[in-house]
């Protein structure tokens, strides 16, 4: 009899020791969970629940749609960049394309560490006269003085047909876009100018995806304005059923935010929204209000399942639990119980 009470003392601390241990996490599919098969992780941003991923100003994405791997921007800091994509268990060798919206440091920041591991990605980014990415311009681009003689001439008076200019990054494989391209089936990336000071002439690309629920829209920052993406995403399909990303208004004053807000919800009819990085604190308030349950938490390391409910999985390091969470304090009393009555 004591002999069976040991064996059973022994059976329950050894399974308060599975609950108690696994302190490093224990994978999700190996407790049967499962993740979406579409669906957008956010590795870079600002805000965010309780996480070991780093919070830092700035924006990156991991697209995955219809068995492609898209990474949207790289982020602000180099080192940041790289600690978010190692919790998040992200392989930047098994991409299939790289998009970065626009030059600014806080979308450009993670390239080096991109590039080292993934030296030879594709990279979708904004044509730009003299750009940080590399241009180029026909040699008859400038005017010339023949009177001149040729040491006072640039290249002698003999310029090449095609002037190429360099880049901060000049071993990338840079796809430069300047207008609005479908880049795989059913993949588009919107290429658009600002027009307001302090961005005069920035040139943005937008990535929209055309599901069967309409535009999934993933943008950078909007600095050509939110709705003048969603017109041009309009006329790849007139439906936009989830917009995913920064929407640039963090300092617009509260009757502008509150008329793109009613604008996104009434006049263009997206489905929902999932903002993040520069929309701005008000702006998230705002939306809620006019989303209600449409509206989608989207802070660092959520991911965001898309389909026909787009919709936050979870927040922090996915695909993992933790011990002694609300369901292991309920299961150690259960045994605690036990082991009391033997």
């Amino acid at each position: 009899m004591k002999r069976s009470r040991w064996v059973r003392s022994l059976s329950v601390f050894g399974m308060l020791f599975v609950l108690l241990v696994p302190c490093a996490a224990v994978p999700a599919e190996m407790i049967g969970a499962t993740s979406p098969e579409n669906r957008i992780t956010i590795l870079y941003d600002a805000f965010g629940k309780t996480s070991i991923m780093q919070k830092d100003w700035g924006y990156s994405a991991l697209i995955e749609y219809d068995g492609k791997r898209i990474l949207f921007d790289t982020g602000n800091n180099d080192e940041i960049f790289a600690h978010n994509i190692k919790i998040a268990a992200v392989d930047l060798t098994t991409l299939d394309f790289v998009v970065i919206s626009h030059r600014h440091g806080d979308h450009v920041g993670g390239l080096a560490h991109l590039l080292k591991v993934n030296p030879t990605v594709k990279i979708y980014a904004p044509s730009e006269n003299f750009g940080v990415f590399g241009s180029s311009l026909p040699g008859t681009f400038y005017r010339r003085d023949e009177s001149l003689p040729p040491e006072a001439r640039y290249y002698d008076g003999a310029p090449p047909a095609v002037m190429h200019f360099g880049t901060a990054w000049p071993t990338a494989n840079f796809e430069l876009v300047e207008e609005t391209t479908e880049i795989t089936p059913g993949i588009h990336l919107i290429a658009l100018m600002a027009d307001k000071p302090g961005t005069l002439e920035l040139r943005e690309l937008s990535l929209a995806i055309d599901t069967p629920e309409g535009i999934v829209l993933v943008v950078g920052c909007s600095h050509p304005g939110i709705e003048k993406i969603i017109e041009a995403a309009s006329a790849i399909n007139n439906h936009i059923h989830a917009i995913v990303g920064g929407l640039h208004l963090l300092v617009t004053p509260d009757p502008e935010i509150k008329r793109i807000a009613t604008a996104l919800h009434d006049t263009w009819r997206v489905d929902s929204v999932a903002p993040g990085h520069c929309t701005g604190e008000p702006t998230f308030a705002a939306l809620q209000k006019a989303f209600g349950d449409r509206y989608v938490y989207a802070g660092l390391g959520t991911v965001i399942a898309l389909g026909s409910n787009v919709r936050s999985m979870a927040s922090g390091e996915q695909g993992y639990i933790r011990a002694l969470d609300a369901t292991d304090i309920r299961t150690y009393r259960a045994f605690a119980r036990l082991a009391d009555n033997d």
